[in-house]
C-alpha cells in the first residue's frame, strides 16, 4: 500500500446512516453520524447500550454497508473499495470466542495471517514480531486454553497486528482483565500510536478511556452527541474536582459565608462531625483564597481533592432525552 498523506484522516465518517427492518418495523440504528480520527491519533467512541457503537465499527470493517453516507479508511471508500479498506485496517474485539484454544499462540497467528493472505515467508517474519509486540514470545508454543484472560486479549490484538495496520478498531480491549494485565495492554496501544497507527476505541471501562484517549466521539440513540478532546468533555460537568472538607464541633456559617468561586456545597452531619463538599469551577489562587475564608476558624480535621472523573462527565452527557443536543 502507498505511503498515505499525513493530511488525510485515518478514519472519515461522513453522515453515516443505518437503518434495519422495513416498513413498521423499521429501527434507525445511526443517524447523519459525522467525525474523523487523525493519522496516530486515539479516538474514543462512547455511548450506552444500543447507542450505535457496534453497528457503525461494522459499517468501517466493511462487515455492513450503510443505508446512506460515507465511511473512509485511510481514504479508501468502506462500500467501494472494501478490500482495500481491509488492508489498512485491524479489527480486534477480543474476548474469549475467536481463538483456537488446542492450539499454540503461534498456530493461531498462523491460521489467521493465512487467512488475511500473508504468504509463509511474511508469516515467517511477523510471527515473532508480533509476539514480542505483545510480550508473549516466552509463551508463543503454549496451547491458548493455558492462557489467562490478559495473555488471550493479547493475542487478539497480535492477530490484528499482523498486516501490519496503520488503522485499528479497539473494542473493549481490558474487559475482564486484573489491573497488572489492563496496564500491560494500554502500554502496548499507547506503543502503537507512538509508532502512527490511529486507533478508534470502544469500551465500558472508562479508566482505559482516560488513559488513552485524545478525543472523545459520544454517541446517542445513533446520533453523535458531543465530539471533543477529553479535557474538554470532562469539564462539561461545571467542576474540575469534588474537594471535601471533614471537620469536629461547630460547623462552618455557610449562610453567613456565602462562596464566591466554588459552583455547590453538599454538607453532611453526624454527631460532632460534619463534612462538606465543595466543587470549583476551575483551579486558581482565588478557590484557595475562598476554602481559607470559609473554613477559617472551625476545627478541620483532612481535606481530600479528588479529580473530577470521566464517569461524571459520561452520566452528564448520555442521559435520556437529550440527543437533539448533538454537535454537527
Amino acid at each position: 500500500m502507498s505511503p498515505v498523506s499525513p493530511a488525510t484522516p485515518a478514519i472519515e465518517v461522513a453522515g453515516i446512516g443505518r437503518v434495519f427492518g422495513r416498513q413498521a418495523q423499521e429501527v434507525t440504528a445511526l443517524r447523519e453520524v459525522t467525525f474523523e480520527v487523525a493519522q496516530g491519533e486515539i479516538v474514543a467512541l462512547l455511548g450506552g447500550n444500543g447507542a450505535g457503537k457496534t453497528t457503525l465499527l461494522k459499517i468501517l470493517s466493511t462487515v455492513l454497508t450503510p443505508s446512506w453516507g460515507t465511511a473512509r479508511v485511510q481514504g479508501f471508500d468502506a462500500v467501494e473499495q472494501p478490500r482495500r479498506v481491509r488492508e489498512a485496517l485491524g479489527v480486534v474485539f477480543g474476548g474469549d470466542r475467536g481463538l483456537y484454544g488446542r492450539l499454540s499462540a503461534r498456530d493461531n497467528l498462523r491460521y489467521f495471517g493465512m487467512l488475511g493472505e500473508l504468504g509463509r515467508a511474511q508469516l515467517r517474519r511477523r510471527i515473532p514480531e508480533v509476539l514480542a509486540q505483545v510480550h508473549l514470545e516466552q509463551a508463543a508454543d503454549r496451547r491458548v486454553e493455558t492462557f489467562s484472560k490478559g495473555m488471550r486479549q493479547r493475542l487478539h490484538l497480535a492477530i490484528g497486528l499482523l498486516t501490519r495496520p496503520s488503522v485499528l478498531l479497539l473494542d473493549e480491549p481490558t474487559v475482564g482483565l486484573d489491573p497488572v494485565e489492563a496496564q500491560s495492554l494500554r502500554e502496548t496501544v499507547l506503543a502503537l500510536r507512538d509508532e502512527g497507527v490511529a486507533i478508534l476505541l470502544t469500551s465500558h471501562y472508562l479508566l482505559d478511556v482516560e488513559r488513552l484517549a485524545q478525543r472523545v466521539v459520544l454517541l446517542h440513540e445513533g446520533v453523535v452527541k458531543q465530539q471533543c478532546s477529553l479535557a474538554e468533555f470532562t469539564r462539561q460537568v461545571g467542576h474540575v474536582a469534588t474537594v471535601t472538607v471533614r471537620g469536629t464541633g461547630v460547623l462552618p456559617d455557610l449562610a453567613a459565608r456565602p462562596p464566591q468561586d466554588l459552583s455547590t456545597l453538599a454538607v453532611r452531619q453526624e454527631g460532632d462531625s460534619w463534612e462538606i463538599d465543595v466543587w470549583p469551577k476551575e483551579w486558581s489562587a482565588d478557590v484557595f483564597t475562598e476554602l481559607g475564608r470559609l473554613f477559617g476558624g472551625v476545627a478541620v480535621r483532612d481535606v481530600r481533592v479528588q479529580d473530577m472523573r470521566l464517569e461524571e462527565a459520561f452520566a452528564s452527557q448520555s442521559g435520556p432525552g437529550r440527543a437533539e443536543e448533538a454537535a454537527p
